[in-house]
């Protein structure tokens, strides 16, 4: 039984770089799982990835570049507001201005950077660097 697939498919990706490989196979798919590989793609990270139905759940086939040298769930999911984005963003990221931390807002799943700009607060889900 998996209880947190958001976890399981960021593990996936990671085990997937730090292996030299170019593309992983996420099961099962989830509207969360394709809006974060989306923030991922938009940044950067990701070649790209496509949704292949299976009849059993989906799974999100991804095309990785070797851009990502950490990428890791968020628990507890922290609520933060938009004022306290820097905080977390240097406790979570090496540097300054270097990966981004993914949060899902009542806009959308954004980065941390897009969430500042648009005064959005929400919850913490991971980061990429």
């Amino acid at each position: 039984m998996k209880h947190d697939p958001l976890n399981d498919a960021l593990s996936k990706i990671n085990n997937a770089e730090e292996n030299g490989k170019l593309e992983c196979e996420i099961k099962p798919a989830s509207k969360l799982i394709g809006r974060v590989l989306r923030v991922m793609q938009e940044n950067g990270y990701l070649e790209r990835f496509e949704y292949v139905e299976d009849g059993r759940g989906g799974t999100y086939n991804v095309i990785l570049n070797g851009n990502i040298n950490k990428c890791k769930v968020i628990k507890p999911r922290w609520a933060v507001k938009n004022t306290d984005i820097e905080d977390y963003e240097s406790r979570y990221l090496p540097a300054q201005g270097f990966g981004v931390l993914i949060l899902t807002t009542n806009r959308g799943v954004m980065d941390h950077s897009e969430a500042k700009s648009k005064e959005a607060g929400g919850k913490l889900l991971a980061y990429v660097y």
